[in-house]
């Protein structure tokens, strides 16, 4: 019984400490705070995930997270929602801080998971592994209406909402360029490059799908922010 109190009374005081922060009387980091918009900027945390989420529904959130992100986008019209495909809160991703083989739609907390990626995994592996940063990211392109694997029936695609990106590959300051098809078997530092990028970009997307997950993927990283979390 004395065990239960115990826990009852710790319920309470959480629950006393969670009003504290969201009413602003228990000051916290940012960074910490699950109420205080994303910052891009700062390193992401066990909390990014669940910031990221609160972005889909919530347009003047999105929009003040994205003065942060250094994207450069353009809001789209919402789509009829008896659309095959219909789109919400969308965006056209027209530039970053790195270049891009061209623009994109994307949800918002995809647009600002491309933000976190290109901050914090993809230009920290470029250093690590080459001295220098990457340039363009080229890619295979986000929305796409179809069903998963372009399969005649079955669940739509992330890529059927704009919440989904495939990318194909990567250009050097030097002007070289990195192939998933043709860089992902070998074991230089290519390769080694690569697999960093890979396994960094987990903590930005849920779902992170790499030439090791099957032979559809041979050719591109698919980089989601769906209700599933995978890293392959």
């Amino acid at each position: 019984m004395r065990f239960f109190k115990v826990i009852g009374v710790l319920l309470v005081l959480s629950g006393v400490f969670a009003v504290g922060v969201w009413r602003g009387w228990v000051p916290l980091p940012a960074e910490w705070n699950p109420w205080a918009p994303l910052d891009v900027r700062a390193s992401p945390n066990v909390l990014t995930r669940y910031k990221l989420g609160r972005l889909q529904d919530d347009p003047a959130l999105c929009d003040k997270v994205l003065q942060t992100s250094g994207l450069r986008v353009s809001h789209q019209a919402d789509t009829p929602a008896d659309a095959a495909c219909p789109l919400r809160n969308t965006l056209r991703v027209q530039g970053a801080a790195v270049g891009l083989s061209s623009s994109f739609l994307a949800s918002c907390p995809l647009a600002v998971a491309f933000a976190l990626f290109e901050r914090h995994s993809l230009q920290p592996a470029a250093q690590a592994v080459f001295g220098q940063a990457v340039t363009r990211v080229d890619h295979l392109g986000s929305f796409a209406c179809r069903n998963m694997y372009n399969r005649a029936e079955g669940r739509l695609s992330q890529h059927a909402s704009a919440n989904a990106l495939d990318i194909a590959g990567f250009r050097l300051a030097d002007g070289r360029s990195i192939s998933v098809l043709k860089d992902w078997p070998g074991d230089g530092a290519d390769a080694r490059f690569l697999r960093q990028v890979r396994d960094s970009a987990c903590d930005d997307f849920n779902v992170v799908l790499s030439p090791d997950y099957n032979a559809a993927h041979r050719n591109h990283f698919h980089l989601d922010m769906g209700r599933w979390w995978v890293c392959r």
